[in-house]
């Protein structure tokens, strides 16, 4: 496992696994705790996550408030994503700016996410199987939504018909976002 270049905010990482293929298939270690301490993730995940989507489902912004913040990281097993994560960190110079990444099963590509960023992704094929650890369990009174499609955060989903949960069309907008982090 090592981190690909450098993304455009501080603190995301974007992880590639050393795949072995033969002619059997292939292997990769998803996840290795010394690894990815070695690579600055100190975070002990204790709750994994599983979901399966239609193409142009959009999931997020999310995330929860302390005490109960989680980081995550994240990968698409099958299919295609868009994978956002939001700054929120109130004194970090990218506070409000998004980073985009793509995720598929063919890239095996793994994104980090620490606490202090909302987080989301859009299904670009049928049946994406989406699948992130997270540093805490799921706590509903903690979690909070920012709106997906918020005009000041302006991430290009570049979805014409979203599909989206009745909850996230209920986000706040990010100018109406008082920041706990």
């Amino acid at each position: 496992m090592k981190a690909t270049s450098p993304l455009p905010i501080p603190d995301l990482i974007l992880l590639s696994p050393g795949v072995i293929n033969d002619a059997r298939g292939y292997f990769f270690e998803s996840y290795n705790q010394q690894t990815f301490k070695n690579l600055g993730i100190e975070d002990v995940f204790v709750q994994d996550n599983q979901s399966c989507s239609k193409k142009n489902v959009i999931r997020g912004l999310h995330f929860q408030i302390p005490p109960f913040t989680q980081s995550k990281l994240v990968r698409v097993l099958k299919g295609m994503a868009l994978d956002v994560a939001v700054d929120l960190r109130k004194e970090s110079p990218t506070y409000g700016k998004h980073c985009s990444v793509l995720l598929s099963e063919e890239n095996r590509l793994q994104f980090y996410i620490p606490a202090g960023f909302a987080h989301g992704f859009a299904a670009l094929e049928d049946d994406t199987i989406f699948s992130y650890k997270c540093s805490e369990i799921y706590h509903p009174a903690s979690e909070r939504t920012i709106l997906f499609n918020d005009k000041d955060l302006n991430i290009q989903w570049n979805i014409e018909h979203p599909i989206v949960a009745p909850k996230d069309l209920q986000g706040i907008c990010f100018k109406d976002f008082i920041s706990p982090f």
